[in-house]
């Protein structure tokens, strides 16, 4: 069998060329298509749950000590703990 890329002898077996290293058939399984609308969601999350968290810092930083609401508290790490996640779920991908 020939090469269809060099012309170059190659086995008849040979998955891919010894001399210019081409495919000798075509892939089974196509590529993945772009993620980019699922990774632009994953950014807009992160910079949202980042802008929140600054926001109850200036509300925080507002307030005299300790009479911050508990409310607010848990919300603030709540936030910090959904943009964590899902920054390490994005490095996963």
């Amino acid at each position: 069998m020939r090469c269809r890329n060099c012309r170059a002898e190659i086995a008849d077996k040979a998955l891919i060329c010894y001399r210019c290293g081409t495919a000798t058939t075509d892939p089974v399984f196509q590529p993945a298509s772009n993620r980019s609308r699922s990774s632009s969601a994953r950014l807009v999350a992160s910079v949202l749950a980042l802008a929140l968290l600054v926001l109850l810092a200036l509300y925080l930083g507002g307030v005299p000590s300790g009479d911050t609401p508990r409310l607010v508290t848990w919300i603030a790490v709540a936030i910090a703990v959904v943009l964590v996640a899902l920054r390490a779920y994005a490095r996963r991908r």
